[in-house]
Order: C-alpha cells, then structure tokens, then sequence
C-alpha cells in the first residue's frame, strides 16, 4: 500500500509505463514537465540562432564559454539558496507560478530583439527565464516521490526526466525547423522567443490543474515563516550539505559521477556545435550549420529515450551502481572510435550513443538521491545537483575554449574526454563498491 498526498491508502500500480499512466497525479506532473522542456528547447534554439549561428557573427567556442558562464553561472550562485524555498513552497505553485512568469519574460526577450536592444539587456532577459528553468526542474524532481511508489521510482525516473528531455529536444527541432522556414535574422530569433513564451504558459496551465498540496512539502508546525526561512537559508544550506555528505555518501558519490559525465558531455557539445558551424558546411551558411546541429541534437533525444526503455531492465540486472559504472564506460570505447574521424555520419552515431549513455548515468544518479535523502532535505540537494550540471557545464566550455580550435577539430580534446569517461568510471565503480560493502555490515539481511 501507499499513502497519496491527502492521506489516504491505494494499491500501487505496476512499476511499468502503463501502470504510471494509469496515475492521474503522474500524468498532471509528466504533461506540465514535457510542455514546460519542450518550451525550454524552442528557447535555446533561439539563443543558439542569436548567439552562435547569426550569419554576421563568427563565433568562437570563447563565445560560447562566455554566453554559458552569463546564462548559468549566476544561478549556480543563487540555485541552492531557491532549494530552501522549495522546502517550504508548494511545489506545484511553484510550477504554475514560474512557468507563467516565463511566459511573460519570452515575450519580454522577443521584444528587445526585435528593438534591436544591447545585447547585455538582451542576456539578461535571458538569464532570467533559464534560471527559472532550473528552479523548476528541480522542483520537478523533487516532486515526483510524492506522486508514485517507492517501488515504482526507477521507472518513474527512467520516463519522466527522460521524456522532458526528448521534449526538450523535440522542441529544439521545432525551434529548428522554424528557423529554416524563416530568413535568418532578428525577427526570426524573435518569433522563436515568442514560439516558447506561448508554449511557457502552456506548461502554466497544465500545472495549475494540480492541487495546490499535492506535490508538498510537508508542512510542519514548529517551521519557521518564510520571511524567518530566508534569514536562514545559509544554515539550512549547509544542513543539507551536512546531511547528503554525512548520511547518504551513495547520492556523493552518484552525484560526483553525475557531474564528471556532464562535463564530458559539454566537452562534446561545444565540438560539436564547432564542426557543425565550420567543418562540417560552409561557414557561410549559418542555416545548414544549424540544421547539422539540429540533426545531432534529435539523434540524442532518440539516445535518451532508448535510456529509458533499457535502464529499467539494465537495473533489474546490473543494479544502479552497475548500470551507471557502465553508461560511464561505455563512452571509453565509442568516443574515440567514431569521433576521432571528425566526420558527418560517425559523429551523429556518437551523439545518439551519447544520448543513451548521458541520459541512463542521470536516471541512475536522480534514483539513488530520492531513495537516499530525506523528503524534507530533497529540494535543497536537488538545487545542489542543478547547481553542480550547471558549473560542470560551463567548465567543459570554458576549458575547451582553451585548446578548441575553431574548426572543432582536436584530437587531443577527443582522447581527454575518453580518460575522464575511463577515470569517473573506475572511481565510481571503487565507491559504490564501498557503499555496498558498508550497507551490508549495517544489515547482515540485505541481499
């Protein structure tokens, strides 16, 4: 049996898609998180447009370092101080609230593009909606425990962030193919921005259909007013860090490996995005640059569902520590063997594998923090992991921007993403090796 939000009893259904479907609460928090990524996709394609692929820009991985550490870096600040808010806001207005925000911000954004705005005032606009995107997401993570079973959160979390990020990607070649169908420029950057806005309130209005309890937290009587929680955020911070490094070493640990994946996988990226632009097409042709890109990018959101299909079947056998060790091997062997050609078709069958293995790595590592941090410490540690993505995305960018040539090709950042995939997975496999060690003196019983 398992208890809902309002207290009362039912049988869980199957851990299997369609027994979480059959969820009417699971539904309401998979539609709000696929409209809100899915618009989230549109947007980045905007920035991308803008940023990396306008026809009189040249643009550098620099340029992209630079446009990362402006739209991430500062929430990487602010991030873990939102994870005491979701503690204490209900988790569903949080939703509603700050999709409906987003919405009104994209229409913001779209305007100073077509103004002609500076382009600081048009990063800030930006930086506004993305930081939203991460409280969210977070907030979503954070939620999804309080909609399913314990028994069924592996599935759960092999479909739900799964499907948002196929969203996110399917929304990404939306954002695409609308900007093929329009003159590159401006307006046409805009128009997506205003694209994503409409799909933002979307996203407001399937959240609100909740109810306002639903997703928690908890409240309790002897916590303090929120005013009073805000003084206090520091402390409560640092509690939550106290408590992931002092009882849930497995989620240090899930989380450490996590990390190092999402530093390679932004490695990739910016390749990437560099032989799209100038290796792969004409430099000229800033409209063929993005349609290569956008090919890599579905690529890796099919990667990512077929994550989903297999790794509730991986865990069954391998567990989640074995799975995860070999999503971070994997990539040991496929890296260099088909990205070493800076070739077309060799690198688009990377970034599919790539999706699989990205993708399984953070089902694993979302699993292991839900089972092993409490609910009233959830948000905090999951706007910790945000934080963490965050600034091991803008350091792959940054450090390739050192050695990253402008056509994107270098073996040498080839060869280093293979040994960081090789050292994370060999470091991850030693502790999780430890943990189940540990476990197993603490309870003789546990199989």
């Amino acid at each position: 049996m398992a208890i809902t939000a309002n207290g009362s009893t039912r049988t869980p259904s199957p851990a299997t898609l369609a027994g979480l479907l059959r969820l009417r609460d699971f539904r309401r928090l998979l539609t709000a998180r696929v409209l809100s990524q899915l618009s989230d996709g549109v947007f980045q394609v905007s920035l991308a447009a803008y940023v990396v692929f306008s026809p009189e820009k040249q643009s550098s991985p620099a340029d992209i370092a630079s446009v990362l550490a402006v739209m991430l870096l500062p929430f990487s600040v602010i991030g873990p101080f939102a994870g005491v808010l979701l503690d204490r806001w209900r988790r569903r207005q949080v939703l509603y609230l700050g999709n409906l925000a987003r919405f009104g911000l994209g229409l913001a954004t779209g305007g100073l593009l077509l103004a002609g705005a500076p382009d600081w005032l048009y990063f800030a606009a930006a930086l506004l909606v993305t930081a939203l995107n991460r409280f969210i997401l977070a907030g979503l993570s954070a939620a999804l425990p309080r909609v399913v079973a314990p028994t069924q959160l592996v599935t759960a979390n092999a479909i739900s962030p799964t499907l948002g990020t196929v969203a996110a990607a399917c929304g990404g070649g939306l954002g695409f193919l609308l900007h093929q169908l329009m003159p590159p420029g401006r307006q046409a950057d805009a128009a997506l921005v205003t694209v994503a806005a409409l799909l933002y309130l979307c996203a407001a209005l399937a959240a609100r259909r909740m109810a306002p309890d639903l997703l928690g937290p908890e409240q309790h009587p002897d916590r303090p007013a929120l005013h009073e929680a805000i003084g206090q955020a520091t402390r409560e911070l640092s509690a939550g860090v106290r408590h992931l490094v002092r009882d849930c070493r497995p989620a240090v640990h899930a989380l450490a490996a996590v990390t190092a994946a999402r530093f390679c996988y932004g490695v990739l990226i910016v390749v990437v995005v560099m032989l799209s632009r100038y290796t792969f097409n004409d430099p000229s042709d800033s409209a063929a640059g993005l349609a290569t890109l956008g090919q890599a990018v579905g690529l890796s959101a099919v990667g990512f569902f077929l994550a989903a299909v297999v790794s509730p079947w991986c865990t069954r056998r391998l567990g989640l520590a074995g799975w995860m060790t070999a999503c971070l091997a994997a990539p040991v062997l496929f890296v260099p063997a088909l990205g070493l050609s800076f070739a077309l078709v060799p690198g688009l069958a990377a970034a599919l594998l790539l999706g699989v293995v990205t993708q399984g790595t953070k089902i694993c590592a979302d699993t292991v923090v839900q089972e092993s941090v409490e609910d009233e410490y959830r948000g905090r540690v999951f706007a910790i992991y945000d934080v963490l993505f965050n600034v091991a995305f803008v350091a792959a960018a940054v450090v390739t921007a050192l050695v990253l040539p402008l056509s994107g090709r270098s073996t040498l950042v080839v060869a280093g993403v293979a040994l960081v995939y090789a050292l994370a997975a060999a470091l991850y496999a030693r502790a999780a090796h430890r943990d189940r060690s540990a476990a197993n003196r603490q309870d003789p019983q546990r199989p």
